[in-house]
């Protein structure tokens, strides 16, 4: 069974004062659960990406415990002459286990191709950062009914000359870029309908075995109130979680909410 994986992206939100704050809050949320008969952090994995100024305090503020640390983005080379760029390595120092590669706001206001994303994911996974891929079609393309056939296609180019052994540590997150901070979102059936194809896709490419060890979140406008009905289909394993996951107590009802599901 999937252990799903509940990650806030913080964005471009929060100096590293604010960091330490908010994990000190969801700590206390988690030190109040510890007396639960399966405490949360044993249902749910637990995920934040601060921004890159905030990743080392947030990362020292919750080391040691189930809280897991990511990054927001990277470059694909271990060091260099990239000004303004952030290299796996230097994600690694600073406490990070895992990086969001692909996000809609990064292809579309930063011009990231397909070809760029995929030296990322290979970067990540050879200095052993597990990969939160981010795959998600326009309004347009979604009433045109190409949306199976565009996520599968970055899904794809993403992941274009790996093999088998990228699902043991990889996340895909299926984002439509319309329901992207809009406060619109798909419907459960909707995200779970695109999610099931997305791992159609890993099956064909990597066998059923390999296809079912990936995790694949639901992104866009995801909040207390709807988590939990994402969170309900069989094929959604996690939230990739924005706006909502910028207060430690918005993030800890929805903690609550998947733990309650039993998922």
């Amino acid at each position: 069974m999937r252990k799903p994986i509940l990650a806030a992206n913080w964005k471009m939100y929060k100096t590293a004062a604010e960091a330490k704050e908010f994990a000190d809050q969801l700590l206390s949320y988690l030190q109040e659960g510890a007396s639960l008969k399966q405490p949360i952090q044993e249902q749910v994995e637990i995920l934040v990406c601060p921004p890159f100024t905030a990743l080392s305090a947030f990362a020292a503020a919750t080391q040691g415990t189930a809280v897991a640390v990511g990054g927001q983005n990277l470059y694909p080379r271990k060091e260099g002459a990239f000004t303004g760029e952030v290299s796996p390595l230097m994600l690694k120092a600073e406490g990070a286990s895992y990086v969001i590669i692909g996000h809609s706001e990064r292809r579309q206001i930063l011009g990231e191709a397909d070809e760029l994303l995929n030296e990322k994911v290979k970067a990540a996974l050879e200095y052993g950062l597990k990969p939160i891929l981010c795959v998600g079609e326009t309004l347009e393309q979604r009433r045109r009914g190409e949306t199976a056939d565009f996520c599968r296609g970055q899904l794809a180019a993403a992941l274009a000359g790996l093999d088998q052994a990228v699902c043991d540590t990889l996340v895909v997150a299926y984002e439509p870029i319309w329901a992207i901070g809009t406060g619109e979102s798909a419907s459960p059936q909707d995200a779970q309908e695109t999610i099931a194809l997305l791992r159609q896709w890993l099956a064909e490419a990597y066998g059923p075995a390999a296809a079912a060890k990936v995790r694949i979140q639901y992104g866009g406008s995801v909040k207390p109130e709807n988590v939990a009905g994402y969170l309900a289909m069989p094929d959604i394993d996690g939230a990739l979680i924005g706006g909502a996951g910028l207060q430690a107590s918005s993030f800890w009802k929805m903690l609550q909410a998947a733990a309650d599901l039993g998922v």
